[in-house]
């Protein structure tokens, strides 16, 4: 089972536009789809495609109508009681797949409800193979939150995967030393944030990111996936590092594509997969997501590892 933590879940709305987006003018806009989402939500949403058993855990009222979109789709979810719906975040997608992000900041949470929410994790916990902390923090929530919940969850069989970015990563890295996750998803922007790269060299040269990736490996992270939006991504661990080149894609939308690597790489770990067939499904399953309009996940007979085309790189541990 796949354990997913979403601390600020959103209502996912996503505008599509038939031409160019221009500052100031009027658009048309084609169509509107609306989807309850959020980083680990949408994980869990690939794990019922997918066949696998999770939970998602995450702050709503409990008949919130977020939570009953989950339950109707399929998805275990435990709401962590709270008096505050979900944001809502909008997205703008032009026709060559630039999209433009409007995200809202989220309700301000209290410490109480960190408590709850990092129980409610440790819980369910004990049952699962993987813990996902996925997204960002809610405005109240100690930018450090994601560090000690990973040391927290430390007793538990279960190996726990992050992806977060901006402040909640920076605290992350700053705290490996006491406790590292087992997989962490940096993109190249992120990678460049705490290595000082250049995040555009990074997402063009899989050489230069993995070697940034290794520095989290070194720090005490078992295994990093780094994704590089259309240059693919590259997995790195202790036993050396690799790099997929995703197969043509003609994007729509890049939102969720992230989620769905992470998912593709812990299906095929789950499946108990080879390093490079991890990182081809990880490849495969967020090219098959950018092809699909709004946060939409992909079905499993929508995703081709096949195509994807998988090399070692020449970067190692004590390089």
């Amino acid at each position: 089972m796949i354990v997913t933590l979403t601390a600020n879940p959103s209502l996912d709305r996503t505008a599509a536009l038939d031409e160019p987006l221009t500052r100031g003018a009027v658009h048309r806009v084609v169509s509107v789809t609306s989807q309850a989402g959020g980083k680990g939500v949408n994980i869990s949403r690939a794990c019922v495609a997918a066949g696998v058993p999770t939970d998602a855990v995450l702050p709503a009222p409990a008949d919130d109508p977020f939570v009953a979109e989950l339950r109707a789709a399929g998805i275990t979810c435990t709401p962590v009681p709270t008096t505050s719906s979900p944001r809502v975040n909008l997205t703008i997608t032009e026709p060559d797949g630039t999209t433009t992000k409007l995200n809202s900041p989220g309700a301000v949470v209290d410490g109480a409800l960190l408590e709850a929410l990092a129980r409610a994790v440790h819980e369910r916990g004990e049952w699962a193979s993987w813990v996902v902390l996925a997204g960002s923090l809610p405005p109240g929530a100690p930018t450090d939150w994601y560090a000690d919940l990973v040391a927290a969850l430390a007793d538990l069989p279960a190996r726990v995967a992050v992806d977060t970015s901006d402040e909640p990563l920076a605290a992350l890295v700053a705290g490996l030393d006491r406790a590292a996750p087992a997989l962490m998803k940096p993109n190249a922007e992120e990678l460049a944030s705490f290595t000082g790269g250049d995040a555009e060299q990074l997402e063009q040269d899989p050489e230069a990111a993995a070697k940034a990736a290794l520095t989290l490996v070194e720090a005490g992270v078992d295994t990093v996936l780094a994704t590089l939006g259309g240059h693919g991504a590259v997995l790195v661990d202790r036993t050396g590092a690799w790099h997929a080149t995703p197969p043509p894609t003609t994007v729509v939308s890049t939102v969720g594509a992230g989620d769905s690597s992470l998912f593709g790489y812990l299906l095929g770990e789950l499946r108990q997969q080879p390093t490079a067939h991890r990182l081809a499904l990880a490849v495969a399953y967020g090219s098959a997501a950018a092809g699909l309009p709004g946060t939409t996940i992909p079905l499993p007979t929508q995703v081709h590892p096949e195509l994807v085309t998988v090399r070692g790189l020449s970067t190692t541990l004590g390089d």
